[in-house]
């Protein structure tokens, strides 16, 4: 006996593989803005949405993060200071950069 859903609900994919989750189901869900979501794949192909569980720390960060202090520790000669050129550089290519991060996305940008 099959389990008829609750609710269905669909969104479009973008080209850049990107959607919004419909109202219907960010309420369900309990979601919000910057919150994460968990896809989870079961054995007979269905794909399962739920709210990811809210986690202090990311441990793939943390792996880097060590990875990168251990080497910095072990290989000091390796540090190099940026210059000013490529600060001004860097400066010069975001200086007309308006954004804010809370804003959605546009369609064209999606």
């Amino acid at each position: 006996m099959a389990i008829k859903p609750v609710l269905c609900s669909e969104s479009t994919l973008t080209d850049r593989y990107q959607t919004t989750v419909p109202e219907p189901i960010r309420k369900a869900l309990g979601l919000n803005k910057r919150d994460k979501i968990c896809y989870t794949i079961q054995p007979d192909g269905q794909v399962v949405i739920s709210r990811a569980e809210q986690t202090e720390n990311d441990p793939i960060i943390e792996q880097f993060l060590r990875f990168i202090a251990e080497d910095i520790q072990k290989n000091p000669q390796h540090l190099k200071a940026i210059n000013s050129d490529l600060v001004s550089r860097i400066q010069s290519l975001v200086a007309d950069v308006d954004f804010h991060i809370d804003e959605p996305l546009l369609d064209e940008d999606e």
